[in-house]
């Protein structure tokens, strides 16, 4: 029996362990001890820090694996190229995956290869950040380069904003230098895909339904796919121009982008599926398991053939966390729509008695919900009726 690691024991990586059990292969589920639903369905557990490579690659060695992937968080990408490289293994290399890892060297990457994305400058010090701003127009973006899901980003109004935020930025991140970006003002949109030998196996485009915190936008929903087809060609131009300047090759990907003015900029590329839920997406859009489908390409099996739509459009799909405007417990939930037949899957991770917190980011999510139709337009109506529905009374 063939053997997968699979990076994370999260309520994330559960459908990528069912899906990998499927298929038949014997699952090795990584992650630092704690009360991970992963861990109760895995084959076997194996207690790692995911983040540390050297660590990830004795385990690898020990199990003797065939096979290495994650989805939803970029915690374990270093690891899986480290594996990938010293054992033959389908996937990222080494090298692309510390440089998608680091924004700031992929922004380089980026500028280097001609890649439409913000102006932006790395900066160690105030006296860079103050160089920095010379030459950018406010509003300006600071950013970590090691942190995911919206964290460590702000958009900065003036020079004390961005002073603020330059020294709030290294009370998360690990590492002693972060971005100064321009603010691009735009419509944010996104991809999911997936690369094999330098060549798109797919390519989803999908809208973004933006929450306007108190930082950046950030995303609550999805849809799919995206109503702008007239920018396809730009969007799928960008991406892998992107690819190619990271070196990834092989792997799921997800990336950010804004249209403005006409054209398609990047903001950034991961090398492993999206989070918030875009699996299930792209799941509904093809008429695939696509979790079998990473767990298939983590074997070196060619997936491309399952994305052959044989000239025929994507099914329609939207999705949207389950929120709370307020940080309390959760006194009561409250669902009338379990009968609702245009539910794809409703999944809620809190019950009474639970912690919520207001949200900010994906890590503030309650559930998500998703519905598929005939078009993206009607699946967000969908969603406009079912969500008042879903209630949380917090206290």
């Amino acid at each position: 029996m063939k053997k997968l690691l699979i990076l994370g024991a999260s309520r994330y990586q559960v459908p990528l362990i069912d899906a990998a059990r499927q298929l038949g292969f014997y699952t090795i589920a990584a992650s630092i001890p704690g009360d991970y639903p992963g861990f109760l369905i895995a084959d076997e557990c194996c207690f790692a820090d995911i983040s540390k490579p050297d660590e990830i690659l004795f385990q690898a060695k020990k199990h003797q694996i065939d096979g290495i992937t994650t989805c939803g968080m970029d915690t374990g990408v270093r690891s899986m190229g480290k594996v990938c490289d010293a054992m033959g293994l389908a996937g990222i290399n080494e090298k692309a995956a510390q440089t998608a890892t680091d924004k700031a060297l992929s922004k380089e990457r980026f500028q280097k290869a001609g890649v439409r994305c913000a102006k932006s400058f790395r900066i160690s010090s105030l006296k860079d950040l103050e160089n920095a701003l010379e030459s950018l127009t406010f509003p300006v973006v600071l950013k970590a380069v090691d942190l995911m899901g919206s964290r460590g980003i702000y958009r900065c109004a003036s020079e004390d904003e961005a002073r603020k935020a330059f020294e709030e930025i290294f009370t998360e991140s690990a590492q002693d230098y972060c971005l100064a970006e321009e603010f691009l003002d735009g419509l944010l949109f996104g991809a999911e895909g997936m690369v094999s030998g330098g060549k798109l196996d797919f390519l989803l485009p999908y809208g973004t339904e933006v929450y306007h915190g108190a930082f950046v936008p950030t995303s609550l929903g999805h849809w799919a796919p995206l109503e702008q087809t007239e920018c396809y060609e730009e969007i799928e131009q960008t991406v892998l121009q992107a690819l190619d300047a990271l070196g990834i090759q092989t792997s799921p990907f997800n990336c950010d982008l804004i249209s403005k003015d006409g054209h398609v900029f990047l903001i950034e590329i991961n090398p492993r599926a999206g989070a918030s839920f875009l699996s299930e997406s792209v799941g509904i859009s093809y008429g695939v398991n696509y979790y079998e489908l990473l767990c298939r390409q983590a074997m070196g099996e060619s997936v491309k053939d399952f994305f052959d739509l044989k000239g025929n459009p994507p099914c329609a799909s939207a999705s949207h966390m389950i929120i709370s405007e307020k940080t309390g417990i959760l006194k009561n939930l409250k669902t009338d729509v379990l009968s609702d037949n245009r539910i794809e899957k409703l999944d809620l991770f809190v019950k009474a008695g639970d912690l919520v917190r207001a949200y900010q980011n994906g890590r503030d999510t309650a559930g998500f919900v998703i519905v598929k139709g005939e078009s993206a337009q009607i699946c967000r109506e969908h969603l406009k009726e079912i969500l008042p529905k879903i209630v949380l009374d917090v206290e």
